[in-house]
């Protein structure tokens, strides 16, 4: 171990995983190892108590090596903790209209049976020669072009099967990629993926190109988790070479696993897929081609990239066929990426509609488009991991352990909670946490501005000091042997996460003059949407209070529309055609929004009146006997 190593590193170079949420910043506490034995030189003290420094703890992005021999105690990770992932088909959320039509289906890689005339003495024609005339007549005369490793099975396949070969291509405007040609007539099996790289997690679906059926969907979570929850903590972490390239290869084992195990569950091998369509945010997608993202963050906030080059699989480090071509849906802006793009192809703001429609995509980042056939406006708001169970003392992601579902006894304010996987409880998801919210609020428990009663006796309600927190689970009947408590300060990230959601949509209907009552349909997408209560989001302000029916949830549309873009090159024209008549809004020039975030910052909202479905319990004061303040819901 060399001087001056970075704890952190040195620990990962050991093989034990250690999460840092914030990115290395020493802002989140979650990197606490003891140090048992040999010099290391730390900047933990503040972050952590003076005892415990004393006692050897540190943070490990905070603490570098002086040892060439340093013992470190490392607790056990929780990265291995299973999510509530659904491995389902969700074409079924699309209205069928909205999927490529027979006419629409034309796979990006497309199986060809063509004819290769035999050699003839004298007339000077190669293999290749003849392969590409035989392309040409049903294709016309466009350029062509074969990477060397198809060239070099070439000489074999025009004769193995008397001239029959299959031809799997690409098509750009001009030109044709050749990714593979095989001897005889294989377009019966013709096979791709779908790729959807969140920031939390990562989804690939296995394609039958031949029918546009999906054969098996996987999900996980990211592997790059450990290194930062939001992209403004990988893009932190990411500023040594080292570093990027970390994050490059935990994103692909993440990717290469789920491929395996889709391809598995139908006994096909890798190599038999001949095209990805991957999506992700804009951080996501430099992370994933090694592409330095420290300028996605800073001001004017410019990409390397927007609309991606023609890349093979050898390139990307894809474990598929070397040669397939691999998609990346195009980026708007630093913050509005592929997923958007992806993911607006699954609603009416991609088809020929005066309506105005709003999509938004709820994870650690809001993203949101509105319009319709006439304009698309765009933005993103940094919403933190909050919803994911990230920046709160007992959150977790939404996985076996996790609350859920909370119910507030009005009277007593005590809570009855449910877990995933029905065990005892680990701590609380977002899901949870609004649920919570919601009831602590509807019920008289709470007030507008995140403040929990103290005025009333509850068992839930504890004081520490100026700050109260409500108790979820005793030590004794949690699943960890500590209490399950949220916490004011927990409350409070709750209500700016809400606050950024709602006030960019807000400010995006102002700049259109425009309630949200006008628009004919709101779509809420993502993995957190999926067990989103809507009633309990329409209570702490999340979303708007507008009629139900014009809520539409559509799930992974960031995976729905890549398997679109997959099976239909229309529907890859439309998206580029899209994200380049989206209007980006850059929020922090916007000297409204800071406005319209502050309102948010209470339950529902300071104006109440843009919520008139939300129905608090109001307290009310009485002297009881002994001359005690009581209050009733």
């Amino acid at each position: 171990m060399t001087s001056g190593t970075e704890l952190l590193d040195a620990i990962r170079r050991a093989g034990a995983d250690l999460d840092v949420p914030c990115g290395g910043k020493g802002t989140c506490g979650k990197c606490v190892v003891r140090v048992a034995g040999g010099e290391v030189d730390s900047n933990s003290l503040g972050a952590l108590s003076g005892a415990s420094v004393a006692d050897g703890y540190v943070l490990a992005c905070q603490t570098r090596v002086l040892d060439v021999e340093v013992v470190v105690e490392v607790p056990q990770s929780s990265a291995d903790e299973r999510g509530k992932f659904s491995d389902t088909d969700e074409t079924h959320l699309l209205r069928r209209e909205l999927l490529p039509r027979d006419f629409e289906y034309d796979p990006l890689a497309t199986k060809w049976l063509v004819n290769v005339a035999a050699p003839q003495l004298g007339d000077g024609l190669s293999d290749l020669d003849r392969l590409t005339r035989a392309i040409q007549q049903d294709w016309g005369k466009i350029q062509t072009t074969y990477p060397l490793a198809v060239i070099r099975t070439v000489a074999d396949v025009v004769r193995e099967a008397g001239g029959l070969v299959t031809v799997t291509l690409v098509r750009e405007p001009g030109q044709m990629h050749i990714v593979r040609v095989e001897p005889g007539d294989t377009t019966t099996r013709h096979l791709g993926i779908a790729v959807d790289i969140g920031t939390t997690t990562v989804a690939v679906q296995l394609i039958d190109l031949c029918h546009g059926n999906v054969m098996a969907t996987r999900t996980a979570y990211n592997g790059q988790i450990g290194c930062g929850l939001d992209v403004i903590s990988r893009i932190n972490y990411a500023r040594r070479p080292e570093r990027l390239e970390e994050l490059r290869t935990r994103v692909l084992e993440t990717i290469n696993r789920l491929i395996r195990q889709v391809c598995a569950s139908h006994d096909v091998d890798p190599c038999e897929l001949c095209n990805a369509v991957l999506s992700g945010n804009t951080t996501m997608s430099h992370l994933l081609l090694g592409l330095k993202p420290e300028y996605i963050r800073l001001d004017p906030y410019v990409p390397t990239v927007g609309q991606f080059p023609y890349l093979r699989a050898r390139e990307t480090g894809i474990e598929i066929a070397p040669d397939s071509w691999i998609y990346l849906s195009p980026c708007v802006g630093s913050y509005v990426g592929g997923d958007i793009t992806a993911g607006i192809l699954c609603t009416d703001l991609a088809t020929d509609t005066d309506e105005v429609n709003l999509f938004v995509d709820i994870g650690t980042n809001g993203e949101l488009v509105v319009g319709n056939r006439d304009f698309l406006m765009t933005c993103a708001c940094s919403a933190g991991p909050a919803f994911e169970g990230g920046g709160i003392d007992c959150g977790m992601r939404a996985a076996v352990g996790a609350i859920e579902k909370v119910q507030v006894d009005p009277k007593t304010g005590m809570p009855r909670c449910s877990t995933i996987g029905e065990v005892k409880p680990r701590g609380v998801c977002g899901s949870g946490m609004i649920g919570l919210l919601a009831d602590l609020y509807l019920t008289g428990w709470i007030d507008s501005g995140g403040r929990l009663d103290r005025s009333r006796p509850c068992p839930a309600i504890c004081i520490d000091g100026k700050r109260a927190r409500y108790v979820l689970a005793e030590a004794q009947e949690s699943g960890t042997g500590q209490e399950i408590a949220v916490s004011e300060t927990d409350i409070d990230n709750i209500l700016r996460a809400k606050a950024a959601i709602y006030s960019a949509c807000a400010l995006m209907i102002r700049h259109l003059e425009m309630e949200f009552t006008d628009l004919a349909h709101m779509y809420i997408a993502g993995g957190f949407g999926r067990f989103l209560d809507l009633e309990k989001a329409i209570v702490i302000g999340l979303i708007p209070d507008i009629p139900r029916e014009k809520f539409r949830y559509i799930g992974n549309s960031s995976l729905m529309g890549s398997y679109m873009v997959a099976i239909s090159q229309d529907y890859c024209r439309r998206q580029t055609e899209l994200a380049q008549r989206m209007t980006c809004i850059e929020l922090s020039s916007e000297a409204a929004y800071m406005d319209q975030y502050t309102a948010a910052l209470f339950l529902p909202h300071t104006d109440r009146e843009l919520f008139p479905s939300v129905h608090p319990a109001r307290a009310h004061r009485h002297v009881g006997q002994g001359g005690h303040v009581a209050v009733q819901p």
